[in-house]
């Protein structure tokens, strides 16, 4: 993070153009994905079991996209862009006693989040490598980062409990 930082921080001072509309479209899609994934995370964490995916969601609401939407949505208003409609937040609540097939599995929640912040992460790395700006491109580094750190801690949570789904090993026929 400081290398990056670093590498960036002498453009940041710099004159602003205007937002081009290719960093305005990553911007805006990245806030409405990201609230939407929220979305998912809150309803998600209403339906687990697993104590130890419930606090991962919860550390994925509070720790990775909540900090992420705020800092989209002030950057977005201080730009003059008007920010997409947003879905109310879910009520947390206990609704485990779904019935089967009404719900996803812990498993397949789990595997839900991981493949969300591996969406996140890769565009998060297309919005960093076409911003024009430097500090549009410092945002999407900052989000690539924090869901990384996020994602290293997940991986080990579905490896240990057996919820990592991995393909077979490959061996080359000679």
């Amino acid at each position: 993070m400081e290398l990056f930082s670093d590498a960036i921080k002498p453009f940041l001072d710099a004159d602003k153009p205007p937002l081009n509309v290719g960093e305005v479209m990553n911007l805006w899609f990245y806030l409405a994905a990201t609230e939407q994934t929220m979305r998912g995370e809150e309803v998600s964490f209403n339906i687990v079991e697993d104590p130890d995916l419930k606090e991962k969601l919860k550390e994925a609401i509070t720790d990775v996209h909540t900090p992420i939407y705020n800092d989209l949505k002030q950057f977005l208003q201080a730009e003059g862009v008007p920010l997409p409609e947003m879905s109310p937040n879910k009520p947390v609540g206990d609704f485990r006693s779904l019935p089967e097939g009404a719900k996803l599995s812990d498993q397949e929640v789990a595997s839900l989040l991981s493949f969300n912040i591996v969406l996140g992460i890769t565009y998060a790395t297309r919005g960093l490598t076409e911003a024009v700006r430097p500090d549009v491109a410092a945002l999407f580094g900052k989000f690539q980062l924090k869901k990384l750190m996020y994602a290293l801690s997940l991986k080990e949570l579905l490896q240990r409990k057996g919820w990592l789904k991995e393909p077979p090993a490959y061996m080359a026929k000679a």
